[in-house]
């Protein structure tokens, strides 16, 4: 009888084992998320393709048709590089963060940017919400500025094997009265 319970016992613990290590390799399969890590090219930069103004300033990524991406568990790096008045060629680097919260950049004044960044619950897709501030001449009189306010919206996802990254942009601004969509194609150089 002792035998049949000590057997019974380990059965039992045996059997929980499996069952929660079979749990946590499934999920680790149901979380595969797209991986942009890489020095990637593209024709046009992400701003130009819809012929709405997303940034004015130099190292923005928005204005590279260059990009170096290493990713990490939370989040990713992009490094772009752009010739800088009196410094010649340099790089930027900006970090977008997969934590939802945003993320603030002010180049200046009354001029800057905030977004958040987010992958979806499949892992397939990122996308960058930003608010763009800018500041630009009136159209009655160029002498004086005033704010204009972009709202992008960026949906990457890799394709042609991982081989590149199509980012998906939808743009709108305040003061054109305008809203764009275009595709913008970096294939990996590396």
């Amino acid at each position: 009888m002792k035998n049949k319970k000590c057997v019974l016992s380990c059965l039992i613990i045996l059997l929980t084992g499996v069952i929660y290590f079979s749990g946590q390799a499934q999920q680790k399969n149901d979380k595969y998320r797209a991986n942009f890590s890489g020095e990637w090219q593209s024709k046009e930069s992400i701003s130009m393709g819809g012929n709405i103004v997303c940034s004015y300033d130099l190292g923005d990524r928005m204005l590279s048709t260059t990009m170096k991406i290493a990713e990490r568990a939370d989040y990713l790096t992009i490094e772009i590089p752009y010739t800088s008045p009196g410094a010649g060629l340099t790089k930027s680097r900006e970090k977008l963060t997969f934590d939802g919260k945003v993320i603030h950049f002010n180049q200046g004044k009354e001029r800057g940017k905030k977004f958040t960044v987010n992958y979806s619950a499949d892992g397939q897709t990122m996308t960058i919400n930003s608010i763009v501030n800018l500041m630009v001449p009136n159209p009655n009189n160029a002498n004086v500025q005033e704010q204009a306010l972009v709202y992008v919206k960026e949906v990457w996802k890799l394709s042609n094997g991982g081989k590149s990254i199509i980012v998906q942009t939808n743009a709108k601004s305040e003061i054109l009265g305008a809203e764009r969509s275009w595709e913008t194609v970096f294939d990996k150089t590396n």
